[in-house]
């Protein structure tokens, strides 16, 4: 009769909430509870060095944000490090898996020497670029001055110091766009190859007609996720040249020095929401357009 009351199935049930509860409520403090907690103190004139109460100011530190010059700057040397940043990583990431897409002898070992960057920690990778880019000391200014080519202060001069971080973000996360790029191309089937074979299409046609559009939804998805990680690009900043530098200062180094040299908790969460914003109406648009693609290749095959 229990059995047929669903005893058991709710039983079931219960024990299911009792696994799955604590850690919903281990999110919930973690995550959620921050996020609306950093979304009321936007709202605030919160200050780590001031010590009146804390007191609600509207929209003023929205406000303000699109008066502060240093915002609009991080945010034109923000766009412009990830937009070259992920595009040099796309065009080599895709060029080194097509390469890699054949079979030949040590492709496993290459495969993994390649991979090797994007395991290291960025802040640990930072300092041993800075010691690499000196211009006194650097083993790369030694190598050019020994060839002729002089030695440029990359970490000093500002017309060099974001073509540094560029360098090195590239070195570090082509291997994760090679790695996306080379998972596309495994999965497209080789019938189609074959078909287009038969048909006698060239390699420049097979490359326009099916390895790219193919391919292109699941790379897409590695640009939105490596567009979204640089956008928050940190740990370079701070260990190569320092999040106050103006010539390589993010949104993220804008925000630590807003936060914690200038102690203003309430401005620095008004630009945090800023900038999740963006990073959620780019994201949206991307992957909009990714299911649109999505669903012409779809069609097409």
């Amino acid at each position: 009769m229990g059995e047929r009351d669903g005893g058991p199935e709710l039983g079931d049930h219960w024990l299911k909430v009792g696994f799955v509860a604590p850690a919903l409520l281990l999110l919930l403090c973690v995550n959620v509870f921050p996020l609306f907690y950093s979304l009321w103190l936007s709202f605030t004139n919160a200050d780590l060095i001031g010590s009146g109460a804390v007191q609600s100011v509207g929209t003023l530190n929205y406000s303000f944000l699109f008066i502060d010059p240093r915002y609009a700057e991080a945010l034109r040397t923000t766009a412009l490090f990830v937009v070259a940043a992920v595009s040099a990583q796309l065009v080599l990431g895709y060029g080194l898996a097509l390469c890699l897409q054949e079979r030949f002898r040590g492709k496993a070992v290459l495969l993994t020497l390649l991979l090797v960057p994007m395991m290291m920690p960025p802040a640990v990778m930072g300092v041993y670029w800075k010691l690499i880019l000196d211009g006194s000391y650097g083993v790369l200014n030694h190598g050019l001055a020994f060839l002729g080519f002089g030695q440029p202060q990359w970490t000093t001069d500002p017309g060099l110091k974001l073509l540094s971080l560029l360098i090195v973000d590239v070195w570090m996360w082509t291997p994760f766009m090679l790695l996306i790029s080379l998972a596309s191309l495994n999965a497209i089937p080789t019938y189609i190859y074959e078909a287009a074979a038969i048909d006698r299409a060239g390699r420049w046609r097979v490359f326009r007609r099916i390895t790219l559009p193919m391919s292109a939804p699941l790379v897409g998805l590695a640009v939105l996720l490596r567009s979204t990680d640089a956008l928050k690009q940190f740990d370079l900043v701070m260990a190569i040249t320092g999040p106050n530098d103006g010539a390589t200062q993010t949104l993220s180094a804008l925000l630590y020095q807003v936060m914690f040299r200038d102690g203003k908790v309430g401005m620095a969460s008004a630009y945090s929401y800023v900038v999740l914003v963006v990073v959620i109406a780019l994201a949206s648009i991307f992957l909009r357009y990714l299911n649109h693609l999505q669903r012409r290749v779809g069609t097409a095959s």
